[in-house]
């Protein structure tokens, strides 16, 4: 097999990993399964990957980070009003949540695992988003006052939940439109406080 001289091995490995995690799921990922997709040496994807949970971990991180950046994005594209900022931000969670329902599966489950100390540090940085906005509608008075964090778990709840009622076939992709307008909607109109 032909030496592999492209510069970014990782970066292949990981593409290819996550189209098959979307296609197939983790169960069958495999390092030697990956490096024969990419022409490669069964032993190349080693120099990048420990084993096949260092694989599954760099996928979920990966996964943490485009999150982070498609709700910043989302944030900055919906201007400097909260509604419009939430509806944004609930929208892109939804997206990704319905498009990379695998990818999100092992990005949770990989966060809860004993050692995943990266994978929770990953995490912080699309939830902090969701708390930054949700004390932001506190201090604007859309919202009554309380922990951010726990209404916003209320909030996360709530998509997460749409998320895996569409993923689940429970509910049909396409009503996905209106359910999450009327979601954010009620959630505004109950703005939830976390009373002790």
């Amino acid at each position: 097999m032909p030496a592999y001289h492209h510069g970014n091995l990782r970066t292949t490995l990981l593409a290819i990993a996550e189209r098959n995690l979307r296609e197939h799921g983790a169960d069958r990922l495999s390092l030697r399964e990956l490096a024969r997709e990419a022409g490669v040496s069964h032993t190349a994807p080693r120099r990048h990957f420990a084993d096949r949970q260092a694989l599954l971990d760099a996928l979920a991180e990966a996964g943490f980070a485009r999150l982070d950046t498609e709700l910043r994005d989302a944030l900055a594209a919906a201007g400097e009003e909260f509604g419009p900022r939430l509806h944004a931000m609930a929208a892109a969670y939804l997206r990704f949540a319905t498009e990379d329902a695998a990818l999100l599966e092992l990005m949770f489950t990989g966060k809860h695992r004993e050692g995943a100390e990266r994978l929770v540090a990953a995490a912080a940085a699309p939830f902090g988003r969701m708390y930054d906005l949700i004390a932001e509608g506190q201090a604007q008075g859309v919202l009554e006052p309380g922990d951010p964090e726990r209404v916003g778990i209320v909030l996360y709840a709530t998509l997460h939940g749409i998320a895996t009622l569409i993923n689940g076939n429970l509910v049909a992709p396409e009503l996905l439109d209106g359910i999450a307008p009327t979601a954010v909607e009620r959630f505004m109109r109950g703005s939830p406080v976390a009373r002790p």
